[in-house]
């Protein structure tokens, strides 16, 4: 062999390497969720059966409203541990309005408000306040859990009006409200992030705050948008979650945060921010909903599925790391 055939050896070599990492990365998350379905299917035959997966469905659909917003704040290198504690007060508050009479638009849309105006006190403290993420929301995810407390003196708001318990429990067709409610959450934000000015600034902002900012990119209104965005979902998730429960409850949502990250992390958005896609949080949020179903239908004690949640954010934090270093 010549020097020349011997040079031109290693990137012949190399390339089927790559082209394996392209296919884990983009769909290694994909042909995970399959996997544990195929194993659950043999575990348990309900598992595959119409009603369990609208079951599956149903229960995704309030974490993955959650993580669609917390993509949003992800790719700009930030954090959001606040959406449970605003996911519980915009519930509280659109379930005391709607018991209290004040009717369906004006209680989802005080709910709504209520997310978006929370949400842009994360953005405002972190944009222009240049707090820390972790802190700014860790700080509104005790304020606005109390706040949630406050607002009812800590008791629950049942009796709800049958048009908010439509929203939850409703159908078009055969699927249920949340999910076809879901399904435009996501249709909407992926146009945004993929086809929109807006969202190719949130990835310039992610990959490299300094740069955008050095390009023109006003990165304190985009910073404030996506946590604006994120109480916005929040909101609208706790409004579901109130509707599909037929009552609000102060303690609602607690540690839901965590598997919003969990799925955006799993679905391979990197927490520096910067590299990800929507899609990936989807199935990062079904995967978590097979999960948490398949443990259930096995009879598996919620006090290990705590334990499991836990080993599988580690991991998916673990190889978000090992890909940044590759």
């Amino acid at each position: 062999m010549t020097k020349l055939q011997a040079s031109a050896a290693p990137p012949s070599m190399a390339r089927p390497n790559l082209d394996l990492r392209n296919l884990r990365e983009r769909y290694g998350v994909a042909i995970a969720l399959l996997a544990l379905c195929f194993a659950l299917a043999l575990a348990n035959p309900h598992f595959l059966t119409w009603g369990n997966w609208v079951d599956i469905l149903r229960q995704t659909s309030i974490n993955g409203i959650l993580a669609v917003g917390m993509t949003c704040v992800v790719l700009t290198a930030g954090i959001d541990l606040s959406v449970s504690a605003i996911l519980a007060f915009a519930g509280m508050v659109t379930a005391w309005l709607a018991a209290d009479g004040h009717g369906l638009a004006l209680s989802v849309g005080a709910g709504l408000g209520v997310g978006m105006l929370l949400g842009g006190v994360n953005g405002l403290l972190v944009a222009w306040l240049a707090v820390p993420p972790f802190v700014a929301t860790l700080g509104m995810l005790s304020a606005a859990r109390g706040l949630t407390y406050i607002y009812n003196d800590g008791m629950p708001v049942s009796e709800l009006p049958d048009g908010l318990l439509a929203v939850g429990s409703g159908q078009l067709g055969p699927v249920p409200m949340p999910i076809v409610i879901f399904a435009a959450v996501v249709a909407v934000f992926a146009f945004v992030l993929r086809y929109t000015v807006y969202g190719r600034y949130i990835y310039a902002v992610g990959g490299n705050l300094r740069s955008a900012k050095t390009s023109g990119v006003n990165t304190r209104a985009i910073l404030l948008l996506v946590y604006v965005a994120s109480g916005l979902l929040a909101g609208l998730a706790g409004i579901l979650l109130a509707a599909r429960t037929t009552a609000a409850l102060p303690q609602a949502g607690v540690s839901y945060e965590l598997d919003a990250i969990a799925a955006v992390v799993i679905g391979g958005t990197s927490l520096s921010g910067g590299t990800g896609r929507l899609g990936g949080t989807v199935v990062g949020a079904l995967l978590i909903g097979v999960i948490n179903n398949g443990l259930n239908l096995l009879g598996v004690s919620s006090y290990y599925q705590q334990v499991i949640k836990g080993v599988i954010i580690v991991g998916a934090v673990l190889l978000d790391s090992s890909r940044r270093r590759e």
